[in-house]
Parts: C-alpha cells; sequence; structure tokens
C-alpha cells in the first residue's frame, strides 16, 4: 500500500519513524506479504506511518494553513488525529503505535478472537445479539446499518446467528488478528499504560473527538487512549458531534475510502474527500477552496 507514495518527497516521513522505532517500515509498506500484515505489530505500525505520510503530503499541497475545526480517527486513527492536533509528535505518535501494537499482539495469542460486521441492524438490536451469547461484544459503531461485534470465534459466530434472527441483512467476518475493543483485549491495557505514562502530550491546536464517548477532547489522552482498548468505537455518534461543532466538510486521509462512506450514510448534506493515493492530490484545492466557499 506504500508504493503509490514511494517516490514522492513525504516518503521521508517514514525514514523518520523508521528510525523512531527501530522497526523497517519501508518493508512493511513495500514488501510485505498479505498474511505478515495480517499480524496487529505490523498492520498498525503500517496504517499509521502511511496516514501520516498522507497527512504531511496533504499539508504540503494545500491543506496546510487552512482552518480545521476539528479532527478525528477511527481506532488506531485517533493517534494519527492526535498528530494532526499537535498533541504527539509523529515520532511519539509511532512509539506509542508501536507499544499498542505489541501489547495488543500478546493479548490476541493469549486469547485468541475474531470480529465480524453486521449489516442491517441498529446498535440496540445488535447490543441484544450479543447479549444472548457467550465471547461476544458490541465494538464498532461505524454508521447507521453498520455494527461490527467482536470476541471469541464461538462467540462471534453466535452473535451473527442471533442478528440474522433479529433481521440483519448479512453478517460478514473480517480479516482481523484479535477481538479488538472488547475484553478480551485487557491484558493489553498494562503495558500500554506503561506507554502511555512516558509520553509526553502537547496541548491540542483544535478538538480531538474521542472513541470511547464521542466527545471532543483537548487534554486528558492517556486515559482515553487506555480505555479505548477494550471499548466500543462510537464513530457513528463521533461523525454527528463533529457536525454539531460545526464541521460540513470531511477530509479523510490514509488508505481506502471507508470512512468517507460512513459519513455519507452518517451526516446528511456533508461534503466529503480522501486523500489515499497522490493522485488523490489533484482535486484536493478544490475540495478545500468548497470550503472557503460555503462558509
Amino acid at each position: 500500500m506504500g508504493a503509490p507514495w514511494r517516490d514522492h518527497p513525504a516518503w521521508d516521513v517514514v525514514e523518520r519513524l523508521s528510525v523512531a522505532t527501530g522497526r523497517d517500515l519501508a518493508g512493511l509498506l513495500l514488501d510485505v506479504d498479505a498474511e505478515t500484515l495480517k499480524a496487529t505489530r505490523n498492520a498498525q505500525l503500517a496504517a499509521f506511518g502511511l496516514s501520516l505520510l498522507v497527512l504531511e503530503a496533504t499539508r504540503a499541497a494545500g491543506l496546510g494553513g487552512r482552518p480545521v475545526r476539528a479532527v478525528a480517527g477511527h481506532s488506531l486513527g485517533e493517534y494519527t488525529a492526535l498528530v494532526a492536533a499537535e498533541v504527539l509528535t509523529p515520532e511519539e505518535g509511532a512509539r506509542l503505535v508501536v507499544a499498542r501494537g505489541e501489547a495488543m499482539q500478546a493479548a490476541a495469542d493469549a486469547g485468541p478472537g475474531t470480529m465480524a460486521a453486521v449489516l442491517g441492524l441498529d446498535a440496540t438490536q445488535v447490543a441484544e445479539a450479543c447479549a444472548g451469547v457467550d465471547g461476544a461484544w458490541p465494538a464498532n459503531d461505524n454508521a447507521p446499518g453498520q455494527i461490527v461485534v467482536a470476541g471469541t470465534a464461538p462467540g462471534v459466530e453466535a452473535a451473527g446467528e442471533a442478528a440474522i434472527a433479529l433481521g440483519a441483512k448479512r453478517v460478514l467476518p473480517l480479516p482481523v488478528g484479535g477481538a479488538f475493543h472488547s475484553p478480551l483485549m485487557a491484558p493489553a491495557q498494562a503495558p500500554l499504560d506503561e506507554a502511555l505514562a512516558g509520553a509526553v502530550f502537547g496541548a491540542a491546536d483544535y478538538d480531538v473527538v474521542a472513541n470511547v464517548d464521542a466527545a471532543p477532547h483537548r487534554d486528558g489522552w492517556a486515559d482515553l487512549l487506555s480505555a479505548q482498548l477494550v471499548s466500543p468505537v462510537r464513530w457513528r455518534e463521533s461523525l454527528l458531534t463533529l457536525s454539531g461543532l460545526g464541521v460540513t466538510h470531511f477530509l479523510e486521509l490514509g488508505p481506502g475510502s471507508e470512512l468517507s462512506g460512513m459519513v455519507k450514510r452518517t451526516v446528511e448534506g456533508a461534503a466529503r474527500a480522501n486523500v489515499a493515493t497522490p493522485d488523490d492530490l489533484e482535486g484536493l484545492a478544490a475540495f478545500l477552496d468548497s470550503v472557503v466557499t460555503s462558509a
């Protein structure tokens, strides 16, 4: 996923983060196979590194200096959001992401689990489906009609069957390395807390909407990031919070465009764009100009 960016000036971010973490980030972005990248310790650093590369490239292409009302990141993306808001330096964020990935990998190895997306039910219905089985919990409230559950493999399967019985359209297994944002991640909290205790958090340049409570924050991030490990990602509510703060234009930075799709389904009338490859930078100026035009 890093190949489109390897000749871009922003690739310097990859080298800087490799030095800061002692990990071969370029190798993760260019050379490894899907099975290697699926490992939590690898996937998290790769996604974080590429997102920061895209952030730097986007700033250089015109985002820098433009007014930003607030930021948010989905799960791991919350660390990128904190870098964007100057709460964390890129290097500090990368070190925390490595600690988080290692801790979650150990927790997943000790208590294997999985996740599945339930389509066509609301959050209350999915909670009902999970309540009737052992080892399954709602993990991500992504958008209307898209809720992810996490837990043990038997638990997630049983919750999926219960969801179908309640009227779910589909239940899609996700190719992940563990039961993230569920109680099965509790063993990861102590080592992450140790890393968070040694991190330096700066003052936020603007509001960062947190996953755990869908509320804007400018401090208290050590506790929020610790709680995030075992708490559901309240993304649908976070998008509504951003809208309530006056956000009308949503710019997604990083691989894929899934979050932009969630914006479309959640915030009526919102303008949205995403930057995943250098080609996407070509339309950035027009999108940024539309912010000023509509203001």
